[in-house]
């Protein structure tokens, strides 16, 4: 143990479960949806997708930080979901970024889509009504924009980068925050991810790709919790959805100087490229990334106590994590829990959710349930179908793998 590892001591999540992370955790054991219709926009009656994973508004949030002049410059919602999850998780911490910590104190909090809505709306206005854009149109559509705005409503003078590595963004955030940490660049780092891209061109884009959900004939009308199906034989792709999290990391030494209790510690962790196509999977640098990981913590296979998948739902991805997953472990794969069932697939920050509900479940000796899940022959897997359970977690491992061949996969450590 090194003093300048990576121990987790705050986070804080906004998932279509709900806003309040208790409640959120407590939905997810209970293996509750968050899946419904979707309402972001007018539907014409020929739109091809009709459900998502919505989170609730939080205009009526007590830390209303963000006054109403604010809200209106800063339209896009990754900029008031994102803050709300860093102003929590720092509260959940114990630190107070002070000028004389805020030098040392990193922002690698990103988004995989960004504020693209507020330039869609600046374009419409453009077209319809012959208006220039909104002088911060630009700014909200700028990636980069989200971690910029944390740094400054937070006072973080650190380094300061943006992870983009599509739907890996959120792992990725905590892996490079890590770095920071072990090069002495920084004592804390404001990691996650946050997505908002449930906007109509991006939402019949997912379509065309043949990615999101599409139900088979006949199944149109079938409730919108029972859509997303990892692992599952009718898996039929991915259900688009949004939220936050953020995730505060700080080195061993940091923790222990200033009595903060860390929750876990990053053991491990692998990154690689697929340099194969576009979107789809590469069983070789996804094995790689995991075989990776194991090595950097020190741990064998056996080790590992729970696995949380990337598990899309998509037919070809989810079998070739799988197959990644069977090669490492052959028989002795433990249980694999995916997320995605219960809250769909909020693009970039659905890593870093699913990294909280990881967090949580090895703090309360518990593992959520996979919903919607009917055997595939071609994957045997423990995927929890049949409810929350027990289980002591001294090591998880997390995966995420992103478009463009991006993969992320970390090895956490419960703390003692």
């Amino acid at each position: 143990m090194g003093t300048k590892d990576a121990v987790i001591v705050g986070y804080d999540a906004i998932s279509p479960l709900g806003s309040d992370l208790d409640s959120q955790w407590r939905l997810a054991l209970d293996g509750t949806s968050g899946i419904g219709p979707l309402t972001r926009f007018p539907l014409p009656d020929d739109f091809p997708v009709r459900i998502a994973g919505q989170v609730p508004d939080i205009d009526e949030e007590p830390y209303s930080f963000l006054t109403a002049r604010h809200q209106a410059c800063w339209s896009s919602p990754v900029f008031k979901y994102s803050m709300l999850s860093v102003v929590r998780a720092l509260q959940r911490s114990g630190i107070e970024i002070s000028p004389e910590l805020a030098p040392r104190v990193a922002v690698t909090y990103s988004s995989a889509v960004g504020g693209l809505d507020a330039v869609l709306n600046a374009d419409r206005r453009l077209q319809t009504e012959n208006k220039l854009p909104h002088p911060y149109a630009n700014p909200n559509s700028c990636i980069n924009m989200v971690g910029g705005k944390i740094a400054i409503e937070t006072g973080a003078k650190g380094p300061i980068t943006s992870t983009i590595t599509a739907c890996a963004t959120g792992l990725s955030s905590i892996l490079i925050g890590a770095m920071f940490l072990a090069q002495n660049r920084a004592d804390v780092v404001i990691c996650g991810a946050v997505d908002f891209a449930l906007v109509e061109p991006i939402v019949a884009g997912f379509y065309t790709m043949n990615g999101v959900y599409n139900p088979k004939e006949g199944r149109e009308n079938d409730p919108p919790q029972t859509a997303s199906r990892p692992f599952s034989s009718n898996r039929r792709g991915f259900v688009l959805s949004e939220g936050a999290g953020a995730v505060i990391l700080t080195t061993r030494e940091f923790a222990m100087s200033h009595g903060l209790h860390h929750k876990a510690e990053l053991a491990g962790w692998g990154m690689t490229s697929d340099a194969h196509h576009f979107v789809a999977p590469s069983f070789e640098t996804i094995k790689q990334c995991m075989v990776d990981a194991l090595a950097d913590a020190s741990l064998n296979p056996a080790d590992i106590a729970a696995v949380n998948a990337h598990a899309a739902s998509t037919r070809v991805g989810d079998k070739v994590e799988y197959d990644a997953l069977k090669a490492i472990f052959a028989d002795s794969l433990p249980p694999v829990c995916a997320n995605k069932s219960l809250i769909g697939h909020a693009m970039g920050a659905s890593s870093v959710l699913e990294t909280i509900f990881s967090l949580q479940g090895m703090q309360d000796n518990i593992v959520p349930p996979t919903i919607n899940y009917t055997q595939d022959p071609e994957i045997d897997i423990d995927c929890v179908a049949e409810g929350k359970r027990p289980l002591q977690q001294e090591y998880i491992l997390k995966n995420s793998f992103g478009f463009g061949g991006c993969n992320a996969c970390a090895i956490f450590k419960r703390a003692e």
